[in-house]
């Protein structure tokens, strides 16, 4: 598979704009989507950090709250915890229980597991407790509190709302369980103080996401913008080149890059001096044609004086064939004169008035399809190339089918006869200038010039001439003129 079609299997774009905005859009995008990828692992880093610090302050203080409370005598811790519920402002949910209270414990993250292992740590660190330690995180609508069938939107607002039950009701409580003595466990619950710290939810918020589209939309505007300000010489090149290739000089503003300044500067020389060459290849062959008629014409003159029948005709013929040489050499570069100007043309009309010709002489052309429009061209170079084609399926092929064909994109005249056909390595030859292919025809007074010319015409009209042999036997050409 060639580069070319892998592109078109991929879809890439044939126009050089759409390459460039496409990779433009990709380079934006992946552009677009490193920088997120950077600063969402930053997020992250800077996330885990702020954590860590956070839990381990929260650590220490919760280590001095236990150390408070186990210090106290039995008697007492009962008292102290009444006269903090009543006084309010603590952060701590603290009790004393009979019994392990069953924790439904959120699921594990990385965030979470940052927490618990800090508390762990700095608690093992200032206490000396081990794996004895129970610490979890629950939901406040299913915390159990001082016993497993006590739930903590059960206590008296007293007891718990002024330290758990504030601000977002569903921020995760995070609960530590220590064993202090024999059927006895201090009870600690806190809110961290970032309550959203453990929601999984993506850092890439509407709003951001929203700013990177509105970013790579503005991005995409500009290089609309941007590259189409770019290739617009390129395509004033390109229309300026087709126009020259149909016979229409066509000067290219030199402007833009410096690079498209020259390529324009370029193509305006190539154009100079291709056009001098046309026009001096034209004046040389009418000087040839002035300067050989005058002794071809004396030659005649001369013949016709000699006695000698025999010899007289054969004067005559080579001669004859003398000029013919000339005027077919002359055909083949003065027929396509690119200086006739172009008018609309009926091809319909053209092509009756040949087969009318035809019909003359005995010989037979059948005309079949439609013109639905005008068509812009050069009609007396036109004429010549649909006479020559006509001429070359009656000679050949004793009669001619014509079948034209019209759309949008342009005309399709194709010329069918019933002769033998060319050999398929031969379909290109026959468009070289003086190749004649049936040379047993002598009788035929053209010089093979014919198909050269009309393919000259043809490509002088941006269009071109195929051969090709009719798998039922003859040949078909056709004329392709785009519009």
């Amino acid at each position: 598979m060639t580069g070319g079609s892998v592109a078109k299997w991929l879809g890439w774009p044939r126009s050089v704009s759409g390459r460039i905005l496409l990779v433009l859009g990709l380079g934006v995008l992946l552009a677009q989507i490193v920088s997120s990828a950077i600063w969402f692992t930053q997020f992250r880093a800077d996330n885990e950090r702020n954590v860590q610090e956070m839990s381990r302050h929260m650590a220490f203080r919760v280590a001095s709250t236990v150390q408070f409370f186990t210090s106290l005598p039995t008697a007492y811790r009962h008292v102290v915890l009444d006269q903090l519920r009543d006084m309010g402002g603590t952060r701590f949910f603290v009790t004393f229980n009979r019994e392990e209270i069953r924790i439904n414990d959120l699921p594990d993250s990385r965030l979470k597991n940052i927490v618990v292992d800090q508390f762990r740590e700095v608690l093992r660190h200032e206490l000396g407790f081990d794996q004895r330690v129970r610490i979890a995180f629950s939901r406040p609508a299913d915390l159990h509190v001082i016993r497993n069938d006590i739930l903590l939107t059960d206590l008296p607002d007293r007891w718990g709302s002024q330290a758990l039950l504030v601000g977002d009701r569903n921020a995760p409580i995070l609960v530590i369980q220590i064993p202090v003595g024999p059927e006895q466990w201090l009870y600690l619950a806190t809110l961290m103080p970032d309550p959203g710290f453990l929601e999984t939810g993506t850092p890439l918020s509407p709003e951001r996401l929203m700013s990177l589209l509105v970013s790579l939309g503005v991005m995409m505007l500009f290089g609309v913008w941007i590259v189409r300000t770019l290739t617009r010489p390129l395509r004033r090149l390109a229309r300026a080149a087709e126009s020259f290739g149909q016979g229409q000089a066509q000067p290219v503003p030199e402007e833009g890059s410096r690079e498209l300044e020259m390529t324009a500067r370029a193509f305006n020389g190539m154009q100079l001096r291709i056009q001098r060459y046309l026009d001096d290849r034209e004046r040389l062959f009418a000087s040839i044609s002035h300067d050989l008629k005058t002794p071809i014409t004396r030659l005649r003159l001369r013949a016709e004086m000699l006695e000698n029948d025999a010899d007289r005709e054969a004067f005559c013929r080579d001669l004859e064939d003398l000029d013919m040489l000339v005027k077919g050499a002359l055909q083949s570069v003065k027929e396509t004169d690119i200086h006739e100007n172009r008018v609309e043309v009926d091809l319909r009309d053209m092509l009756e008035h040949l087969c009318d010709s035809a019909a003359l002489g005995g010989q037979t052309v059948t005309l079949q399809g439609e013109q639905k429009a005008p068509f812009l061209g050069k009609p007396l170079a036109l004429r010549r190339c649909l006479g020559n084609l006509i001429d070359n399926a009656l000679y050949y092929g004793g009669g001619a089918e014509v079948h034209l064909d019209d759309s949008e994109e342009g005309l399709e005249v194709r010329v069918l006869d019933s002769g033998p056909g060319i050999p398929e390595e031969q379909l290109e030859r026959a468009f070289a200038p003086y190749t004649r292919l049936a040379p047993q025809r002598s009788g035929h007074g053209g010089m093979g010039l014919g198909l050269s010319i009309a393919r000259n015409i043809a490509r002088a009209h941006g269009g071109d001439l195929r051969l090709r042999n009719r798998p039922e036997g003859g040949l078909e050409a056709c004329l392709s003129l785009p519009r």
